[in-house]
């Protein structure tokens, strides 16, 4: 059971998005409609190597506020997993990420795009996932290999963060927890468009997680996930 919690403009764009989402299973029924401001846009240029370059117009993202939250999504027992990015209003990251913890939800914070975060939200948060320039913006280290990984992993745990999981691309990912600590290998792939590579990772993972995988196996079925994901266009 996933439900997706966002505010779209009464427009075109939020409209088609609510269509796409509900293709895919998705529970809508926490999005809110914002009459000020309209729905948030990417436009997104992918070269001939498939990296991708991407300007957003936050729109009504930008306006998610902690009042628009349903109190019920936090009501215990009813989800495992809270799964956060940057891309609303750090306020509204840290109110829910503070009630799910609360509330014995696991928090996985996809710090993107990257910012200077509280040291209180990261004491709430279950899970971090950067790659490897979030991670740097964060932290002050430049990861480069698996041991500046290990060294900025170093530092979120010293905040407080339980388990951090850096993606370093085609390489892998790098984790940290109690139970492991190391390189999970990437895939080889040719890549067409990387577009949303980390949000696919993320979702993977999260699914994983929830389905029962330990922190040792979900990310390499993220990995595989992403890996199919930047094979594709869009």
């Amino acid at each position: 059971n996933v439900t997706f919690v966002t505010k779209i403009g009464n427009d075109l764009f939020g409209k088609q998005a609510i269509g796409v989402l509900k293709k895919e299973g998705v529970d809508i029924r926490n999005i809110v409609k914002d009459d000020k401001f309209p729905s948030g846009i990417a436009l997104i240029i992918v070269n001939s190597i498939g990296e991708n370059n991407i300007v957003v117009a936050p729109g009504s993202n930008g306006n998610l506020l902690a009042e628009d939250i349903t109190p019920g999504l936090f009501t215990p027992g009813k989800f495992d997993i809270l799964l956060l990015q940057l891309e609303i209003p750090l306020m509204t990251v840290e109110f829910t990420a503070l009630t799910a913890a609360g509330n014995g939800l696991k928090v996985i914070l996809n710090p993107a795009p990257a910012q200077i975060l509280h040291d209180y939200l990261l004491k709430h948060t279950w899970l971090i996932t950067p790659d490897e320039i979030e991670a740097e913006i964060i932290t002050g280290i430049k990861v480069r290999n698996e041991l500046s990984a290990e060294a900025a992993a170093d530092v979120f745990l010293k905040k407080g963060v339980e388990n951090v999981i850096i993606t370093m691309g085609a390489t892998g990912a790098y984790l940290k927890s109690k139970s492991f600590t190391g390189m999970v290998p990437g895939k080889s792939v040719t890549p067409i468009d990387t577009t949303a590579a980390g949000d696919v990772f993320n979702g993977a993972l999260a699914v994983a997680i929830a389905e029962g995988k330990n922190l040792n196996e979900a990310p390499e079925f993220a990995n595989t996930a992403a890996a199919i994901s930047v094979t594709r266009l869009g």
